[in-house]
């Protein structure tokens, strides 16, 4: 192994909210017995990993301070340990760990990877596991067919947005909620959207009650709560508590008997994973982030108005058509529809960030300093 390579890790020293996240130093993990070490390129956030930062249900979530953070992963063997079978250096892995993802570099248990399909970008592979397994196996589960109906809280998130899909794959009718700028985003996955707020149970009544409806003329007869806090309204619709599912809401599963969702083994996640790769199944990309901007992420993050999965990328590039803002340009979110005046920028200076080794940056860089010097020179 190269003991010259440097390790970034984002850890957090006390409970809190974003503001506690730090990336710091570490020393690089050495592969033990069935280990790869593993470069990210990308690591997906997840609404559980802001639920243990900020300490809740310690008893379920126990944390050692200082803590790493993240589960899914994407990138590249540098390295392997004794008794390694299916990976060589340089090969290109997704996966996941128990906690720690979000580093340079990882060390991960070979049973816990699988070779990255190629028609899979890095956003997508690293983001894929915790999101892609717990929708899977939720689905999967319940064994949803045509007459079922179903509703979905937090819809456009990454989780949200995979169940109903694949919830439509079984031809079960979703109900699915989120912020009101989101209903276009659901639409397009065959979703019924309904706004976040009070009141659900009775909205979701009131479908049911035209015959005209899609929804129309058929009870609930699922609820999969991954906003956490909806599960009274499962209840008010009389949903069976076998059938209510949850990731976030503990309190619903001591007391209402809901079932606690988790996510599933890699074996789950090469199924996902073959859907996404055939384009049967999308999980579209909200927004990546470099790894030195960990605390904006999950500000974005915690707001839950992403359409998609929001990415911490480590290996952030230029690459023309990928929709992210440079971080910079961030600024707008808190902005939005307020003219602000601004230098001109071209196309090319504008060209957002993505996951890569850094060969289109270079050429547009170089690009522009030709023609910076060919003005020059006729000034």
């Amino acid at each position: 192994m190269d003991h010259t390579l440097r390790t970034h890790a984002v850890r957090f020293a006390e409970f809190g909210g974003p503001e506690v996240l730090e990336v710091v130093e570490v020393p690089t993990p050495e592969p033990g017995e069935g280990e790869v070490l593993v470069e990210v390129f990308a690591t997906g956030l997840n609404p559980v990993e802001s639920a243990i930062r900020r300490g809740d249900h310690p008893e379920r979530w126990p944390v050692e301070l200082p803590s790493p953070q993240g589960r899914d992963l994407a990138g590249v063997v540098v390295a392997v340990g004794p008794g390694v079978q299916q990976f060589a250096r340089g090969d290109e892995v997704m996966g996941y760990v128990d906690r720690g993802a979000q580093a340079t570099y990882v060390a991960v248990p070979e049973r816990q990877l699988l070779p990255k399909p190629p028609s899979l970008t890095w956003e997508v592979a690293g983001s894929l596991y915790v999101a892609g397994t717990t929708a899977w196996t939720a689905i999967e589960g319940l064994g949803l067919g045509p007459s079922d109906e179903v509703v979905i809280t937090a819809a456009a998130g990454g989780v949200g947005c995979l169940a109903a899909q694949f919830a439509r794959m079984k031809g079960a009718t979703v109900i699915g909620t989120c912020a009101e700028m989101r209903f276009d985003f659901l639409r397009q996955f065959g979703v019924i959207p309904m706004a976040y707020g009070p009141g659900l149970a009775d909205r979701v009544r009131a479908l049911g009650d035209d015959p005209n409806h899609p929804a129309g003329g058929r009870p609930v007869s699922a609820f999969l709560d991954f906003l956490g806090g909806q599960t009274h309204e499962a209840i008010k619709l009389g949903v069976p508590r076998s059938r209510i599912l949850t990731i976030l809401d503990w309190d619903a599963v001591r007391g209402s008997d809901a079932v606690e969702l988790y996510p599933g083994d890699v074996v789950a996640l090469g199924r996902v994973a073959a859907l996404v790769a055939a384009r049967r199944a999308r999980l579209p990309i909200a927004d990546v982030f470099p790894l030195d901007s960990i605390a904006d992420a999950y500000r974005a993050l915690d707001r839950r108005e992403a359409p998609g999965k929001i990415v911490l990328g480590l290996r952030v590039v230029d690459y023309p058509g990928q929709k992210v803002k440079e971080p910079a340009i961030k600024e707008q979110d808190v902005t939005l529809g307020v003219p602000t005046p601004h230098a001109h920028l071209d196309v090319e200076e504008a060209v957002p960030p993505a996951i890569g080794d850094g060969s289109v940056r270079r050429r547009h860089r170089e690009e522009r300093e030709r023609k910076a010097a060919a003005q020059s020179s006729v000034e």
